[in-house]
């Protein structure tokens, strides 16, 4: 059995900051879950306080994740302190600007509207390079490290690597739609740069909780399994520990992933949903933003 406190001890030796972060945005995920029943807006066809609490939950994890991943790394150990000062910092901006735009009644995601909406997207999207640079820093250096256990090295090193090359859809979500370009060289106001939904506008028809487009293509998807293959593989790796043949099962579950977030990707950019509604919808221009 898992001794909570002494893995806690340990997350926080080695990251305090990843740790107190982690922590934090549980605090903070209490308020957000009680403002999806008590306050009573919608911003983008979903509750205010939706985005807010599925933030807090993600974060959370992926600074536990990366607070714990440090316990296998030795080689640059100054580097570790700085990535994990560096992860926490942009995790408060993120999430405290989400919150913020929440609070207003604001999308907070391709929020182009005003010169302040414009300007905290602005920084959201340049914190959010930082942090990918900082994990593909940490993949380049889980590459170098030496593990005696082979088959948890590639766990370590393929689910780092995944979660890093399904980051990088977020950077499909943020190029102007068709639609928005075509308005905005015809000198109309554009109050949103980019969307998530392929082929309708943001706030459509979705699955519970999650909110993925069940009429149209939708990038979260492929989004969400990359980044969570830091804790998937390695969960495969524990699962298949007693088998024979352990590393090729776990470089085979780990091509297996990429592949599904690969044909993920190819669904939601040919405007296909991973779950279709009931009734059909009447097709809708790509790329058209509210």
């Amino acid at each position: 059995m898992v001794n909570i406190k002494r893995e806690f001890v340990l997350l926080w030796r080695q990251s305090p900051p990843l740790t107190f972060v982690a922590c934090l945005m549980l605090a903070v995920l209490v308020p957000s879950v009680a403002g999806i029943f008590l306050d009573p807006r919608i911003i983008t066809g979903a509750p205010a306080w939706l985005k807010p609490s599925k933030f807090a939950i993600s974060t959370a994890i992926y600074a536990f994740s990366i607070a714990w991943l440090f316990r296998y790394l030795t080689l640059w150990p100054r580097f570790n302190r700085a990535a994990g000062w560096t992860i926490a910092i942009v995790f408060l901006l993120e999430v405290g600007i989400i919150d913020a735009q929440a609070a207003r009644g604001a999308t907070s995601h391709f929020n182009v509207a005003t010169p302040l909406d414009a300007a905290l997207f602005t920084v959201m999207g340049a914190a959010i390079g930082v942090l990918w640079l900082v994990s593909a820093a940490i993949t380049v250096e889980l590459f170098r490290q030496r593990f005696e256990d082979s088959a948890w090295g590639w766990a370590l090193r393929t689910g780092m690597l995944i979660s890093v090359l399904g980051s990088s859809i977020g950077g499909l979500m943020v190029a102007p739609t068709k639609a928005q370009r075509e308005a905005r060289a015809a000198g109309h106001a554009v109050t949103l740069s980019g969307a998530h939904t392929v082929g309708a506008p943001d706030g459509g028809p979705g699955l519970p909780v999650v909110g993925w487009s069940t009429r149209h293509g939708d990038l979260r998807i492929s989004h969400f399994l990359g980044l969570h293959a830091l804790q998937a593989i390695p969960l495969l790796a524990w699962l298949v520990r007693r088998r024979r043949r352990r590393e090729a099962l776990v470089l085979a579950g780990a091509a297996a992933y990429v592949l599904l977030m690969l044909v993920l990707l190819w669904q939601a950019l040919d405007g296909r949903p991973l779950w279709t509604a009931h009734h059909a919808s009447a097709p809708a221009k790509a790329g058209v933003a509210a």
